[in-house]
Order: C-alpha cells, then structure tokens, then sequence
C-alpha cells in the first residue's frame, strides 16, 4: 500500500467513541474463548497499538451460579479489577435479567469500561445447547430486550453487542438486528462478516458489513474477520465505512499486529516484524505469565497452543508443532523451544493452518 494511501486515510478517520469512551487507536482486541486470558492480554499491552481490550467471554448464568454459591468468580475475570483500562468484558447467556445482574456486577464492582454481549459465537455448546451466542440473531426481539435491559442496569457504563451477519447465509438479518441493537440503547455494534453456519469457512464478507453503515444514525460500526495485516486494516477503514476494526485470530502468535496497524492508521511507517530470536523471547515472556498464573504444570499445557500460533507461518513449523504438542514441564518446553522453534520465515507464508484453532476461537 503506498504511503500516500494511509496519508489519506489519517486524515480522513474520525475518532471513535463509544459512549463517552475514547477509542484510540480505533482498532480492538477480540475477545477469544480458551485465548484472550490476562496473560495475553499483558503481551499486547506491552506492544501497544490497541484502543480496546477484551477478556475471554463469560458465561453469565454460571457466574450466577458461583455466586449465589459463595465461590470465586468466573476464572476469566481474573486480575480484571485491577488491569489497566480501557477494558471490555464480554457475558453471553439468552436471559435478560440473569446478563443484568453480571453486567450490573462489572460495571460496578469491577469498574470494567465497556460490557459486551455475545451474539455471534457459533460453538454448538452455546447456540445448540443454550440457545445463546449467534442463535439468538433468529430473535431479534429477545435480544433488544437483553441489551435494553443491560443499558439501563449498567448506565453509565456503555453496552456493545457483537454480532454476525446472520445464522446462515439464506438468513441473513444483519441490517435489521444492527437497527434492533441500536434501538436497544447500545453504544457500538462489532459485526463479523461470516454467518454463524460458516463458522470460519471462506472468506468474511466486507461488503455485507459495509451494508450496515447507512441504517446505523447514531452509534459506531466496527468490523471483524480476516484482518491479518496493517495494509488490511487501512483498507477497511478506506473501503467499507468502518468506525473502527476489531483482530482477532492473526493476533495470537502475532501480539505486535495492533502497534503495526496503529502506525499505518496514523499514516506512520509500518515498524517491521521482531527478528525471530525477539519473536522466541516474546513467548517465553508470554510463558513466563501464563505459569504465573496458572501453576507449572496447567501453565505449561495451556501454552502448548499458544506457542503453535507463534510459529505459525514460518519454516519448519510443524516439526515444531510436533514436539511442543506433548510438553508437560518448565524443563521440557524450553528444551523444546531452544531445539525445535522456527529459525527462518516463510517466505511465501505458507505455514499451515493450526488444528483445532478455529473452534477454540469462536469469538473471531
């Protein structure tokens, strides 16, 4: 993309804002069952680059449970009370009153900046098993009455919703639930350009998203899907009316994407790639916190997976994969990580695709 191109872009972009809330960069982190924990999180806070974090979406009805129960909460909502903010928590659940007393929780005891709700996630777990998630798109008014009902409980904390385009591609309703959750009260609207039928098959639809900005009259439209370079992000916003943009799965073994994208929106040259021995530092750091976190021994089989999309794209992969797939200590990932984790870069960036990974990120 020439430097004129993003020029042009830096000085056409509005700023975004969501509610009272300052977006800046408008570029968000999405929120990522199984991936985006406070651990994560920490690494691309370290980087720079994002206007707006977001947790691991809670299950609303099972932090209810827990508490009336007297446990601890949900394990994804640690360390939130205290991290850095601007930050998002994302609840799911198809009941209003049980989504309002969390939501009511989070912006109050735990001060979270934005409460999200989940209506895309298309894991059968949630839609099939809970009717939630992106079944409930097939409701538009069940879902004016969830976010109507947490504005009014969470005020003045904004309320988003995050949506597909529909549950499948013979069902599209995207102008209409973007016009239900405006309605409702909600403060922004983050579509992902997939139905919840292709899951994350083919390419996400740009032009659909794009569709919805002319019926939106008050609150910000933010686009999701298959942004995985800082030249895709400025096309977005040049070509698709975007308020904002939100990366999620080329982020997991790429933290530094957001500084990247942060820099070409403000029309500033595209810092380049860390070497690969930064790239290696970069997840035993990020290693570092997930066992402080977790303990050794979870820790270490937790990072088996991050450590995969850290090599992703690069030379010699799937060896690497092969052998980080079965570590169980400290001792092992490091042994592991010094033999076997890539030295060279794809040069044509034909790294395979990692197994498993489009499920476990069911909130793309």
């Amino acid at each position: 993309m020439l430097a004129q191109e993003m020029a042009d872009v830096a000085s056409q972009r509005k700023p975004l804002w969501i509610g009272d809330l300052l977006i800046d960069p408008p570029i968000l982190q999405a929120p990522m069952a199984g991936y985006t924990n406070y651990a994560f999180r920490q690494i691309v806070r370290e980087f720079g680059g994002t206007g707006l974090q977001a947790t691991e979406m809670v299950n609303a009805r099972g932090f209810v449970w827990l508490d009336e129960h007297d446990c601890e909460h949900p394990d994804r909502l640690w360390g939130v009370k205290d991290e850095a903010r601007p930050l998002a928590v994302q609840i799911w659940d198809n009941d209003p009153e049980t989504m309002a007393k969390v939501g009511k929780r989070l912006a109050g005891e735990y001060g979270v900046s934005v409460v999200d709700i989940n209506f895309g996630c298309p894991v059968k777990q949630v839609t099939e098993k809970a009717h939630s998630g992106s079944y409930l798109l097939r409701d538009p008014e069940r879902m004016y009455a969830i976010i109507s009902r947490l504005v009014e409980v969470c005020y003045p904390t904004p309320v988003t919703a995050k949506i597909r385009l529909g549950c499948t591609r013979n069902t599209m309703n995207h102008v209409q639930i973007a016009k239900t959750v405006e309605r409702a009260g909600a403060s922004a609207l983050t579509v992902h350009g997939r139905t919840a039928e292709d899951f994350f098959r083919g390419s996400a639809d740009w032009s659909k998203i794009a569709e919805i900005k002319e019926h939106l009259q008050r609150i910000p439209l933010i686009g999701n899907g298959d942004l995985q370079t800082p030249e895709q992000v400025v096309y977005a916003f040049q070509n698709y009316h975007v308020d904002g943009v939100m990366i999620a799965r080329a982020a997991l073994g790429r933290p530094w994407l957001f500084s990247q994208a942060a820099a070409a929106l403000a029309g500033k040259p595209i810092p380049p790639d860390p070497s690969l021995e930064e790239q290696k530092a970069c997840m035993l750091r990020h290693y570092d916190l997930v066992v402080e976190r977790f303990g050794t021994n979870k820790g270490t089989l937790l990072m088996r997976k991050f450590a995969c999309c850290y090599a992703q794209s690069k030379h010699g992969a799937r060896h690497f994969r092969t052998h980080v797939a079965h570590v169980e200590s400290p001792e092992q990932f490091h042994e592991v990580v010094e033999r076997y984790f890539p030295k060279f870069v794809d040069p044509a960036g034909t790294g395979e695709p990692i197994a498993g990974l489009d499920e476990s990120c069911s909130c793309d």
